[in-house]
């Protein structure tokens, strides 16, 4: 059986793709943070794991490595923002915003590097965010550029091994996330897109599905935005 690696898996984007790897035959391990996730779902397992902590992130990679040898999908998704402006960003929102969605998916990387089997596959979520800079929230931002680099930095590190490592870049995704969102800021952001609404998750997971398909697609930022920022 082929195992995946998804972080921040038990709602939306990355639900969507853990769901695309269970349809797959993968065997999903999924961190997420919150509410116990008490859903049964057949080789689906859902492990409490707060990324800002490193003893989390260790301890979920030392009980995936007591579960299985190999990891043949690793899916960096999980993600945080916390809103407030530039100069009332405390030291600690930085770190604990680069500590998520950076930091612990290189530890991840590096560590399950050796249970990577060749021709394996290995995604990011980044964001429109990481390429446009937005209003608001520029930690954000700036973690999502980070997660850019990182995926084309690791290229070379799996070099002739035929394992691929991509970034899907997403624009506004109708995910719980964004239903927080009031409706003048939500039309808004539908004028700024082409396509004039958000993308669904499905959609979005279809991107994910195609680097997982095609072992040609290495070092790529695949944005899947609708036209954002058109005009």
């Amino acid at each position: 059986m082929k195992y995946a690696v998804v972080t921040g898996g038990t709602s939306g984007i990355g639900l969507g793709v853990a769901q695309m790897l269970l349809s797959k035959g993968y065997h999903v391990f999924a961190t997420y943070v919150g509410p116990e996730f008490t859903e049964q779902i057949p080789h689906f397992e859902a492990i409490n794991t707060d990324q800002s902590s490193r003893a989390d992130v260790y301890q979920f990679i030392n009980y995936v490595k007591s579960q299985t040898d190999h990891v043949d999908c690793l899916v960096c998704n999980a993600g945080m923002t916390i809103r407030k402006s530039f100069t009332e960003t405390r030291d600690e929102d930085w770190d604990k915003m680069m500590e998520v969605a950076v930091n612990s998916h290189y530890i991840m990387v590096r560590e399950f590097f050796p249970i990577i089997p060749a021709g394996s596959r290995i995604l990011f979520t980044g964001s429109q965010m990481g390429l446009n800079p937005h209003a608001t929230v520029l930690a954000y931002g700036v973690t999502k550029s980070a997660i850019h680099a990182l995926t084309k930095n690791l290229v070379k590190e799996f070099e002739g091994t035929g394992t691929t490592v991509n970034a899907i870049v997403p624009g506004f995704v109708e995910t719980p996330w964004q239903k927080e969102k009031p409706e003048e800021i939500k039309q808004n952001i539908y004028r700024k897109t082409a396509i004039h609404r958000f993308a669904s998750v499905d959609e979005i997971v279809d991107a994910y599905r195609f680097c997982i398909d095609n072992p040609f697609v290495n070092g790529s930022l695949i944005e899947v935005n609708g036209g954002y920022s058109y005009r």
